[in-house]
């Protein structure tokens, strides 16, 4: 019982978990029905949990795609500014269309923000795999230059776009179940079967524990490179659609701010190590969840706005140290050290008779 217990407590995805449940707990003290889920007149899915859901499905989306990234032992620091970038060209395209509502040009502008982030993704892989900069460095130009480019694109202003189908993709329901959630779960799933039930993921993680040794070994790494830096960019594309698509608005200045970071944060937490090699994308969802969470948390319990992000940096603090290599060290010698054996009781030897 105590080995099983120790072996739980070691497991990766226990604290996230735990923290998880215990934030749940504290929203449900502080308003008894956070956990209640409902449906409204029009049959749509309705509760604190179903906002969880729906506000951190961008996270979620961008971090499926960081996950890969960080499995090579790299980095996507241009995430947010991706998400600017796509919001500012689909917004461009349809105030520029004659007919802002028809879905074909909402469809033309979906597809070409998409195409972008594609580029911006080749960009990236081009710089890490081809031209060997580290990838912190790599990203980090358009971390900077990106915001800049969604800047020219709207001319320095905010793009307000009233087109309902556009608005579809950030706040509308299929089945009562929120749009952007749909598409997290979608997304997930599709990156969850393509590399669990395919060598992909096999081959990822190879790359990430020794680039050289997968080298030799034939595996083409500069090939895996560009293929997870551009699904990553198009990943953050699809979740900087469904920012602006929320705001109805393209904002160069805000739409995806720090998501990176919590992007990041939703990885580390879920046990995938930035050092790269194996990873998690069952831990990444649970990351993303307890960030979501921890945010709602914040508004719940009525943490004051100017001490948001000191209480959210030290939960997860809490939780990284948790999961240290020290801790799981500790845990495992506890649980081969086992309970303490009785020392042998020594017998006196008979006597000798002559």
């Amino acid at each position: 019982m105590r080995n099983t217990l120790i072996q739980a407590l070691s497991h990766r995805l226990f604290w996230p978990l735990a923290l998880l449940v215990i934030l749940l707990t504290v929203n449900v003290i502080a308003v008894p029905g956070f956990l209640a889920i409902t449906i409204n007149n029009e049959g749509h899915l309705f509760g604190s949990v179903i906002d969880i859901l729906r506000n951190g499905a961008p996270t979620l989306i961008i971090a499926v795609g960081m996950t890969l990234v960080i499995a090579t032992r790299g980095i996507d620091l241009s995430v947010g500014s991706v998400c600017a970038i796509a919001g500012a060209v689909a917004c461009s395209i349809i105030l520029g269309s004659p007919n802002p509502g028809d879905p074909g040009v909402v469809t033309v502008a979906v597809l070409t923000a998409l195409a972008l982030s594609l580029v911006v993704g080749l960009w990236n892989g081009f710089l890490v795999s081809v031209l060997g900069i580290q990838p912190i460095i790599a990203t980090l130009i358009l971390m900077t230059a990106g915001r800049g480019i969604a800047m020219l694109i709207t001319e320095g202003q905010i793009l307000t776009v009233d087109s309902a189908p556009f608005k579809f993709l950030g706040s509308g329901f299929l089945a009562g179940v929120p749009v952007a959630t749909v598409v997290a779960a979608a997304i997930l799933g599709l990156v969850a079967l393509l590399t669990r039930r395919t060598a992909l993921g096999l081959l990822i993680e190879s790359v990430g524990i020794n680039p050289e040794a997968s080298r030799q070994a034939g595996v083409r790494a500069r090939g895996l490179l560009f293929t997870v830096y551009a699904v990553c960019a198009v990943l953050a594309g699809i979740a900087g659609l469904i920012l602006t698509s929320n705001q109805t608005a393209a904002d160069a200045n805000n739409t995806g701010l720090f998501i990176e970071l919590d992007a990041i944060l939703a990885v580390v937490i879920g046990g995938t190590a930035l050092s790269g090699g194996r990873y998690s994308l069952t831990g990444t969802l649970v990351g993303a969840l307890v960030i979501q969470t921890l945010v709602t948390t914040v508004y719940t319990v009525g943490i004051p706005p100017i001490a948001t992000m000191v209480f959210k940096a030290a939960v997860v603090t809490a939780v990284c140290l948790l999961q240290s290599p020290t801790t799981s060290a500790a845990l495992a010698r506890r649980r081969t050290a086992g309970p303490a054996s009785p020392r042998p009781v020594a017998t006196p030897e008979p006597a000798v008779t002559r």
